[in-house]
């Protein structure tokens, strides 16, 4: 079982190295973008910079990125921090 447990400065770094850009920051938050290179398909993901992402947020910004599957998806998260 993967970890629940992230920074949010990990996940953006993560969605970074995979194609998200830092598109704008309010606040504590900064706004990724995603252009689905084949299918012109486009996702914008918030992250909170806290020190500790709630599993609410956190499942939030897994439904944000399309992820069907929440635990396979911290796996992923955790396999790339």
């Amino acid at each position: 079982m993967a970890r629940r447990t992230f920074f949010g400065r990990e996940i953006v770094k993560v969605l970074y190295s995979f194609g998200c850009v830092p598109v704008s920051r309010e606040g504590s938050h900064i706004r990724l973008r995603y252009e689905h290179p084949e299918t012109d398909e486009v996702r914008n993901v918030d992250v909170p910079q806290h020190d500790e992402i709630a599993i609410g947020t956190l499942r939030s910004i897994a439904d944000q990125c399309g992820a069907d599957d929440f635990e396979a998806w911290c796996e992923w998260v955790d396999n790339h921090a």
